[in-house]
């Protein structure tokens, strides 16, 4: 079956995401940088956060709880204006806009917590897209296998009609599972185009 639907993940796909490089922002020394990190994008609470099974005030806490008092205040300023950070990925958000014109269907799939929509203000392909499935809402994560299915039952898509774009091999994995096709994006536009083209 030909490639119909392109589903893009966000992180690393169609924004930037990089914790460390966030922390930075809100600290002014790589001390403070790296701990701030540590205390919030590094802690395994985050993916819980992902998983809607806590919710930002908890992983706030969680947070202030692993950094020094001078630093709670940095903390909280870059746990409420992280997502304004976050760029768009250019190349990429072009070729979902190419893809919009020839006719392509464009999706989201995505492990994020339920303020998505914070990042996603900042995606210039974002408006294009006919629908999304987060993983803060669902309770469901990639690369379980139901999260790509419940996906394709949502907008009647045949898993084989679709490409599948994340930068995280196992993500692809499971999208293969479920039975679609699958892009290891790794920065590579080109390649990533000749995948479609085939």
């Amino acid at each position: 079956m030909p490639i119909g639907n392109v589903v893009f993940d966000m992180g690393n796909v169609l924004m930037t995401f990089d914790g460390l490089v966030f922390a930075r922002m809100f600290t002014d020394n790589e001390t403070d940088a790296r701990m701030l990190h540590g205390a919030l994008f590094a802690r395994p609470e985050w993916a819980l956060l992902d998983a809607g099974a806590i919710d930002h005030e908890t992983m706030l806490n969680i947070a202030t709880w692993h950094l020094p008092t001078r630093l709670h205040p940095n903390l909280i300023d870059c746990f409420e204006r992280w997502p304004e950070r976050s760029r768009p990925l250019m190349p990429v958000c072009d070729l979902a806009a190419r893809l919009k014109r020839d006719g392509y269907g464009l999706y989201l799939l995505s492990n994020a917590s339920t303020t998505i929509d914070r990042q996603l203000a900042g995606c210039p392909a974002y408006p294009l897209m006919d629908g999304r499935v987060v993983s803060g809402f669902e309770h469901i994560m990639k690369p379980d296998p139901a999260i790509f299915h419940l996906l394709c039952e949502r907008f009647d898509l045949d898993p084989a009609s679709c490409l599948f774009v994340d930068d995280n091999a196992d993500n692809c994995r499971g999208a293969e599972r479920a039975g679609m096709r699958a892009h290891h994006f790794t920065g590579d536009i080109a390649a990533l185009e000749r995948e479609l083209d085939s």
